[in-house]
């Protein structure tokens, strides 16, 4: 137990460490978190690591997609679904297809040994490369169907892996029985999850308690993804069906305190999930080398490389025909979704980098099949796996940035943001304009006295006076932003002050320095420094 709350406080440190080294070098501390964990793993007498297939595909992988659906917008999720579906879908497909004809032809791999590989490298992780594309401002619709692909791409991946792993075992398989199956459990996946979505926003509405609702937030993605998981299911479609639900009907359910304290724990928890999913993911590098006694580095060498070249190109070959021809075939799906620019296709197609959830399919392909015999080629799998997600994660995502900036994409957003910024300050005025119309109603209704009255009035014109009239008066409501910052600091080291000589206790130090705490927040959110609540 000491051993393990030791190694475990290590990688933590090694996660801090890494991630100030990031920002330092403007690297995606993903990629630099594999690169620390195989450096890690290669130190002669530490002791290797190994990462459980089952920890990481019931642990780590629900609370993950859970966050991603809830901070999702179900609206331009849905406006996105076709090409969210192509990808998530048919480039998962069409990759497994083209992983399992190279392996078979090339590497002399049976069928089923092939589509087992190809299921496992097909799925792209995002992690990284939305990252990069944040920092570097791309076009918000490039972010959406990134973030959508990487939520749906999973469940079609794992679905697949399974199918194979199956086929491999018995030795038989059925594609209308398969293709059967998968629509399926589609359906009843996304209505379970829908389903788990519903209770849980119910339950934690009765609670009243942001630790019970907090608590309730953190079962749901388990429930949702551990009851199809044990039916035969993926899970991760009805944990995305979950997220989406409560993203869209959670914000007039939920309560204010517990968004505020939900937001700091979801940002808190992914953010340490996915460093530590990195991390272990580069430190399987010294179980690999472990394993790698009685296997050839040459042919390993080769399918790695085969095997990236495939996924590379098969994203490549699948992703401009599934853009461009439908519009080309449907007038009207082109006068309604103009074809974007070939740059745009371009980014989409190089953004796949393999991650965890690879690793973790290879890892649990099982020792043996039912007759007792070892599974063909399991190591060779493994080790092909593992070389995927080094090369596309580290290369692909190394070289993004110089790829985003070579196309002229960088920044391409900015003009989007300018207009949605024009928009968030026109709906901030028209809800204040809307509680004040309200007031006056009130004044009538309940007979409110007139200083009451007045008093309500001049905190929302303060308000209002707060919120720049257009964005050519956004200058002046940074500077006035940011002299309220400076104005709250004064306030706080005078608090403490007032502490220190005993003039107020603790508790209501506390309670004031809340109070000031959430101003500055506010602000920030307003001036565009801050990240708005989920």
């Amino acid at each position: 137990m000491t051993a393990t709350l030791q190694i475990l406080l290590s990688l933590v440190a090694a996660l801090i460490v890494v991630a100030v080294l990031a920002r330092r070098l403007n690297i995606a501390p993903s990629i630099l978190l594999v690169i620390a964990g195989v450096g890690l793993a290669l130190i002669p007498g530490l002791p290797p690591i190994v990462l459980a297939p089952e920890f990481v595909l019931l642990v780590i992988l629900p609370p993950l997609i859970y966050s991603a659906g809830v901070a999702m917008s179900w609206r331009e999720f849905k406006f996105n679904l076709r090409p969210i579906i192509l990808l998530a879908f048919g480039a998962v497909v069409f990759t497994t297809c083209a992983v399992a004809a190279g392996a078979h032809y090339v590497l002399g791999l049976p069928w089923a040994v092939g589509f087992v590989l190809g299921a496992i490298v097909a799925p792209p992780d995002v992690v990284a490369p939305l990252a990069i594309a944040r920092r570097l401002g791309l076009p918000h619709r490039l972010l959406v169907v990134l973030e959508g692909e990487g939520l749906a791409n999973d469940a079609t991946a794992l679905i697949l892996y399974r199918f194979a792993v199956a086929a491999v075992a018995t030795g038989a398989f059925s594609l209308p029985e398969a293709a059967g199956s998968f629509a399926a459990i589609v359906v009843c996946e996304i209505a379970y999850g829908i389903g788990v979505g519903w209770v849980s926003l119910r339950l934690r509405r009765w609670a009243h308690d942001p630790r019970v609702e907090i608590t309730l937030s953190l079962i749901t993605p388990y429930v949702a993804y551990w009851v199809p998981e044990h039916f035969g299911g993926s899970g991760v479609l009805a944990t995305i069906a979950a997220g989406l639900y409560i993203s869209w009907n959670g914000p007039l359910l939920i309560s204010s305190a517990t968004r505020l304290q939900g937001i700091f724990f979801w940002d808190l928890i992914v953010y340490l999930i996915e460093g530590l999913v990195f991390l272990l993911t580069g430190l399987q590098a010294r179980t690999l080398i472990d394993r790698a006694q009685d296997l050839s580095a040459y042919d390993i060498l080769v399918a790695t490389l085969l095997t990236t070249a495939i996924i590379i190109a098969a994203r490549f070959i699948w992703l401009f025909p599934a853009i461009y021809l439908p519009r080309w075939l449907s007038p009207s799906l082109r006068a309604r979704d103009p074809s974007p620019p070939w740059q745009w296709s371009f980014i989409l197609a190089f953004t796949g980098v393999r991650g965890v959830v690879s690793l973790a399919a290879a890892l649990a392909i099982p020792f043996a099949l039912e007759n007792g015999a070892p599974f063909p080629y399991r190591d060779p799998i493994l080790f092909v796996s593992f070389g995927v997600i080094i090369i596309t994660l580290v290369g692909q995502g190394l070289m993004l940035p110089s790829v985003i900036r070579w196309l002229g994409v960088a920044n391409a957003g900015k003009e989007e943001r300018f207009h949605e910024r024009a928009a968030e300050f026109a709906a901030r005025r028209e809800t204040a304009q809307r509680a004040l119309e309200r007031l006056e109603e009130l004044a009538v209704e309940r007979h409110l006295s007139q200083e009451l009255l007045e008093i309500s009035r001049t905190r929302h014109n303060n308000r209002l006076k707060l919120l720049p009239e257009s964005l050519d008066n956004v200058r002046d409501a940074v500077e006035q932003a940011q002299l309220r910052v400076e104005l709250i600091d004064v306030e706080r080291k005078y608090l403490h002050q007032l502490l220190r000589d005993g003039k107020i206790s603790d508790e209501s130090r506390r309670r004031i320095e809340r109070e000031l705490d959430l101003e500055e927040v506010g602000i920030n959110t307003r001036s565009g420094n801050g990240d708005a609540p989920l």
